[in-house]
């Protein structure tokens, strides 16, 4: 069943899914009227090129062009969903109208008003951006708004990244005539064969360490600069010349930097984890300010550092962050924050062309109010890493274009489909994930079809069971981080009460994949599936408890009137989180963190030690009692249990004398689901089937036990020594289930008449 829904997603995505073009333009305009993006405008005409820009007349007065943001530049906001603006542009390059169209942001959607967001935004109206192409001037900045930092700061980038690349592509403005060059000479590449091993002042040396020092006097005199009063009413405190920050970055991809900083086996790990082409950035940092904040804890999100790249930019979240405890290479200093950062493979990056990190530094100028200024920290390549290899210049006169069909029917691969959407390029991209994912499901199906034949024999059950639970927790949590969370049931139900899409789902495949199977389990067999198999902080405590048996650790079974009234506790917890979500989602999300997930699985215990430590007392209060965080605690579980009472079938068998008078399932299950009466509490069971193995064994079963004695007698009785009467074998039957010899048989032989 797990297996049947994951192979039809797959299969729709992969062949049944058309390829939708990467513009949509046309889905959004009319959401605005003309003269709201440009000024005096009264019609739009037909839309031109790729991607598609509209015309805005004033009759058949052309007064400027309108487009959507993420057809020319990313605009991923704190939901991991785009934010959708569009954007009104007249032929010189000034910006002219902004209209926030469609958005996910949970924060916006029911914290901070939407007007705060747009009042930010909207000072970017009237900017002349082809001097920024140019370079005379710098971007233009937007006031970030406090507890919507990333948000905002996204929407702004969108807007002037998107307005470059479109006067760069020469459609509108003065700079087309100077972007028309001749055809590139040489490509460039990394070179694989420069790998030695270098020490830390020659990385420095030569810029394969790139680094930005900022004293608290070049902080202070950047907020003076900014013209915020209440900034420069708060400056840093101490002596002018004491550092503020000293940041380092690196591309560690690059073989001789990456041997360099992360040693052979680091670097050896890191290739192993990153696909073809994919970059990594080791960013370490020291001073009083922290380049890694404290929004990646809250949200996964490291919203002070931007990697930015020509007309693209990305921020890191926690799934792409790897802590370091040191540098390798030969005299590097000893830094307190070192974070090894992979670049998203869907950002495309150039690691032979220039590129940014910027730093946004931020200060509290009232209660609620935060100003903000941001450094760059210049990164290029140094050529000795680069290997050049000159481009065949095409002929003059090229043959007439074959027709598609000709060429596919010669065999040519038809041309890749570039306008695809992002999601679909993310499932392509992550195959071997997808494959293994899918045969895990298929092998949890085999195992639930054929349940009866695997528990009677018990101790080939216990090491599948033991070996499925191990590769759940490396694997599919520690190494693919697909744990599934409450915060996902509370992101779908705010999804579909403001405007559900799909695409944001589909970004993540592991995690939609999981959620399928967590569909189908429902339907045939309640939250058992994903809560005693599919979770790895589950398969944790379960792996954690059996290690704790091993070790004759005391185990302890709560009195069952005391056990009955603290399960309803998780599902308490799970109301309150979803209560919170209607009101507002991001501090639901704060308060989710009631489940250790993100800190024992996601970020593998690399976090602030106060979550730490709750991580960790969960853990060894399960080692006392098995599983204590899913049978009190786990606000997921109980998520899972509410529609797990619509299940379809009951898979798990009962004698007639379980509960009365026999107790011994009840007594060893491991979760205490079974009531004293006999009947299991499908909300509370984790499907690991040890009830069932009991039920099979003719040992510790007494209805078994009866049954097999009552088998054993029977052949006893019909046994050839009993039937011949005369000298033989001692007959031997078992009481009890243990061995008995009987006296031997002698034939009577009648006296003589």
């Amino acid at each position: 069943m797990f297996l049947g829904f994951a192979l039809a997603i797959v299969g729709w995505i992969g062949f049944g899914c058309p390829a939708h073009a990467a513009g949509r333009l046309s889905d959004y305009l009319s959401k605005a009227q003309p003269g709201e993006l440009v000024p005096g405008a009264n019609r739009l005409g037909a839309m031109q090129g790729d991607p598609a820009i509209a015309p805005a007349y004033k009759d058949d007065q052309l007064l400027g062009f309108v487009y959507l943001n993420s057809d020319f530049a990313n605009a991923i906001g704190y939901s991991g969903k785009p934010i959708q603006l569009l954007i009104g542009i007249n032929p010189r390059g000034v910006l002219t109208g902004l209209k926030l169209v469609e958005h996910k942001e949970p924060i916006v959607l029911v914290g901070i008003p939407e007007k705060r967001i747009l009042e930010a935004v909207n000072k970017l109206i009237g900017t002349d951006m082809e001097p920024v192409v140019r370079g005379a001037v710098p971007a233009p900045q937007v006031d970030i708004v406090s507890g919507a930092t990333v948000t905002v700061l996204v929407m702004g980038d969108s807007i002037v990244r998107s307005a470059t690349k479109l006067i760069k592509s020469g459609r509108l403005g003065t700079q087309g005539n100077a972007q028309a060059g001749t055809a590139p000479q040489s490509t460039k590449t990394i070179d694989p064969g420069k790998s030695e091993t270098r020490d830390w002042q020659g990385l420095l040396g030569d810029g394969s360490v790139r680094r930005l020092t900022l004293t608290l006097a070049d902080v202070n005199q950047a907020f003076e600069k900014s013209g915020n009063a209440g900034a420069v009413a708060h400056p840093e405190e101490g002596d002018p010349g004491n550092i503020f920050i000293d940041l380092y970055v690196a591309d560690v991809a690059v073989p001789t930097i990456g041997r360099s900083l992360l040693g052979k086996d680091g670097y050896e790990r890191l290739t192993a984890r990153l696909k073809p082409g994919q970059q990594a950035l080791v960013v370490a940092g020291t001073g009083r300010y922290s380049f890694k904040g404290a929004a990646y804890v809250r949200g996964g999100i490291f919203d002070r550092i931007e990697l930015i790249q020509e007309t693209n930019s990305t921020r890191f979240r926690d799934r792409d962050h790897t802590r370091l405890g040191s540098l390798e290479a030969e005299g590097a200093p000893d830094l307190p924050e070192i974070a090894l950062f992979v670049v998203p493979a869907e950002f495309n990056f150039d690691p032979t062309e220039p590129w940014t990190l910027q730093l946004l530094v931020q200060r509290v100028v009232g209660t609620r109010d935060k100003a903000w200024v941001t450094f760059e920290l210049g990164y290029a390549l140094p050529d000795a890493y680069v290997k050049r290899e000159p481009v065949a210049q095409p002929p003059a006169a090229s043959p007439a274009k074959i027709p598609e069909a000709t060429a596919n029917r010669r065999g040519a691969a038809p041309p890749p489909a570039e306008d695809e959407p992002l999601w679909m390029k993310i499932w392509r991209g992550n195959i071997v994930k997808i494959g293994v994912t899918v045969f895990a499901l298929g092998a949890l199906t085999l195992i639930f079809f054929f349940q009866n034949q695997l528990v009677r024999r018990p101790n080939v059950y216990t090491w599948v069971r033991r070996a499925y639970l191990a590769f759940i927790l490396v694997w599919l949590g520690w190494y693919a981080n697909a744990q599934l969370s409450v915060v996902n049931v509370l992101t779908f139900a705010n999804s579909l009460l403001t405007g559900f899409s799909w695409e944001y789902f589909l970004s993540a495949p592991l995690i939609f994949l999981l959620w399928c199977s967590v569909a189908a389990g429902l339907l045939f067999w309640g939250r058992g599936p994903f809560c005693g198999w599919l979770c790895p902080f589950g398969a944790l405590q379960e792996l954690i408890n059996n290690v704790a048996q091993a070790l004759k650790i005391p185990q302890y079974r709560l009195p069952w009137g005391l056990h009955e009234r603290l399960w309803p506790l998780k599902y308490i917890i799970f109301l309150a989180l979803f209560g919170m979500s209607l009101y507002s989602t991001a501090f639901a999300e704060q308060l989710a963190e009631v489940e250790p997930f993100k800190t024992a699985i996601i970020l593998k215990f690399a976090r602030e030690w106060p979550f730490v430590i709750y991580a960790l007392t969960l853990l060894s209060a399960g080692l006392f009692v098995e599983r204590f965080f899913c049978r009190y605690m786990c606000p997921l579980g109980a998520a899972l249990a509410i529609p797990g009472r619509i299940r379809m079938f009951e898979w798990l068998r009962r004698w007639p004398e379980c509960g009365s008078p026999c107790q011994r399932c009840a007594n060893d299950c491991p979760v205490q689901a079974i009531h004293p009466e006999g009947h299991i509490n499908v909300n509370e069971c984790i499907y690991c089937m040890h009830c069932q193995e009991l039920y099979f064994d003719d040992h510790r079963c007494p209805h078994m036990i009866q049954v097999r004695l009552k088998r054993e007698k029977r052949e006893a009785l019909s046994s050839q020594s009993m039937r011949s009467g005369g000298k033989g074998p001692s007959t031997i039957i078992t009481a009890g289930g243990k061995p008995v010899e009987l006296p031997r048989v002698e034939a009577i032989t009648p006296p003589p008449t």
